[in-house]
């Protein structure tokens, strides 16, 4: 099955969907309201499961040569004790990758570069979705109306798509943390990989890339909307007296590089992530916390399985059925895995939590903690061709 299809968001959710779709025969316009791709962002962790995602659409190969594989590390504490250290080598073992870490702009590249140069509209809003006219679907962009046989919102977790299908869902929600990020600006002296370390109400943590830079967060546990005049010297001053290479961290980012967003996330399942000949995706489906860093990779799992359920019909509304009844259970599933993960990692305040959790990590045996994370890395995506 083919068509025509408009996928709304340019992030890397609907990238990989327009590829998807692309090299399944699809003739794909990918609206995006920023005019200039700046490839703005952070650095992201792809597991096994995004990896093979990207294998299937044809850019992993690329990703993976510009990403480090996360093979030394684990967590820690403020001190610097370890409470776990990764075996990064162990869970390659099992699942034939390691975790690896590359910048977002790499990977937003490498994305758009899979894609024809004329599939992305950018600067474009797209304002509404109508499904009542000739065509099966219309996407009106301000004074330019899209016809096509399919819709994907990617278009984030405010998704004016998703309000627009679900308008009695209460939305996002303020998750109770707030994110703090950089990539510094020169190479940092690094042991490690990754980097994980919870204080009470507390973590911060790094990856590192293949050019000596690493992206380092700060995780705060704060009201909704709080700001700071100087964030980098309020996050010198709260992390002040943690381990290296923290202090090293922080001392080699530019001030003005450093973002700041809440955590909001869909705590409330949606009850179909399609309706008609409109499918959601990414964060549009299923935003959820990153403590399990899998917001991408589950994005990436949507947009090979949303291919595949298209490519093997027979018509776009069955093939949307079948792309939701094997994505929402796994999604949602995951997202109250990293719900959980938040609080029992660094939303833990209370000092006997936080001495008991300590204790608990340190006595399980790494295999134990491979097989955790197996269940949500080990995933085989559905073949494209």
């Amino acid at each position: 099955m083919g068509g025509t299809a408009v996928v709304v968001g340019g992030g890397i959710g609907g990238l990989a969907a327009a590829i998807g779709l692309h090299r399944t025969g699809w003739k794909v316009t990918v609206v995006e309201r920023a005019p200039v791709l700046d490839d703005a962002g952070a650095g992201i962790s792809l597991a096994a499961n995004g990896l093979r995602a990207l294998d299937e659409l044809g850019v992993g190969a690329a990703v993976r040569a510009a990403s480090r594989g996360q093979y030394a590390g684990g967590t820690r504490t403020p001190g610097g004790g370890w409470l776990a250290r990764m075996d990064g080598a162990a869970l390659e073992a099992a699942v034939g990758t390691p975790i690896t870490g590359v910048p977002r702009s790499v990977l937003h590249r490498l994305l758009r570069e899979a894609l024809p140069a004329d599939c992305l509209l950018a600067g474009a809003e797209a304002e509404e979705v109508r499904t009542d006219g000739p065509a099966p679907v219309r996407v009106v962009c301000g004074g330019t109306v899209l016809e096509a046989d399919l819709v994907v919102a990617a278009d984030g977790i405010g998704s004016r798509v998703r309000r627009a299908l679900f308008p009695d869902h209460p939305g996002p929600v303020y998750s109770g943390s707030t994110v703090l990020r950089a990539i510094t600006e020169r190479a940092v002296d690094l042991r490690t990989d990754f980097e994980l370390t919870w204080g009470r109400g507390a973590e911060f943590g790094h990856i590192a890339f293949n050019d000596g830079r690493a992206e380092w967060h700060a995780v705060l546990t704060l009201p909704a909307r709080t700001r700071f005049a100087d964030p980098l010297a309020e996050l010198r001053r709260r992390f002040r007296g943690w381990h290296d290479p923290i202090p090293a961290l922080l001392d080699a980012t530019r001030p003005g590089d450093v973002l700041h967003h809440d955590v909001d996330e869909l705590r409330t399942p949606l009850p179909a992530f399609a309706v008609g000949r409109v499918a959601l995706l990414g964060d549009a489906a299923h935003a959820m916390t990153p403590n399990l860093g899998q917001g991408a990779c589950q994005a990436l799992e949507d947009a090979v399985t949303l291919a595949a359920a298209l490519a093997a019909g027979p018509t776009v509304e069955a093939a949307l059925a079948r792309y939701d009844a094997e994505r929402r259970p796994r999604s949602q599933s995951v997202a109250r895995a990293a719900r959980q993960a938040g609080r029992m990692g660094h939303q833990l305040a209370n000092p006997l939590a936080v001495a008991l959790r300590n204790t608990a990590m340190r006595l399980t045996p790494s295999r134990t903690a491979v097989r955790m994370i197996l269940r949500h890395h080990a995933w085989t995506p559905p073949r494209l061709g």
